[in-house]
């Protein structure tokens, strides 16, 4: 995405980086379906306590992932995603939300996948 905003195209090529990126865009809205139940799972199976924080982080994780799918549906809906549309996206305060949760994730899981592998 980066790449793409940096190239300064006024309209997508048909083929090339404009449908590496719409693909792009597209496998990302498919994976936020449903990303808040997921984390759910994980937090249930893991048994992540107190479990009510993890429902309020999780009840966010959920309007974060729809706000930002809302963005990505909006560029996606665009006969012609333009490079500026690419940098506004990435610039989303949605999508920085939604990244800045995952990150979180990533922090609260990863050291109980490594304790379980030891």
């Amino acid at each position: 995405m980066l790449a793409y905003a940096a190239q300064g195209l006024r309209s997508e090529p048909g083929e090339g980086s404009g449908a590496q990126v719409r693909g792009q865009l597209t496998r990302a809205d498919e994976a936020l379906d449903g990303l808040a139940d997921l984390f759910r799972q994980i937090a249930r199976a893991e048994d992540l306590q107190p479990a009510v924080k993890y429902d309020a982080f999780i009840a966010m994780l959920g309007r974060d992932a729809n706000d930002a799918r809302a963005a990505i549906g909006l560029v996606l809906a665009q006969r012609s995603i333009t490079s500026q549309m690419a940098d506004n996206l990435n610039a989303s305060i949605h999508i920085r939300a939604l990244l800045t949760d995952l990150f979180l994730i990533d922090e609260i899981v990863r050291p109980e996948v490594v304790a379980r592998e030891v």
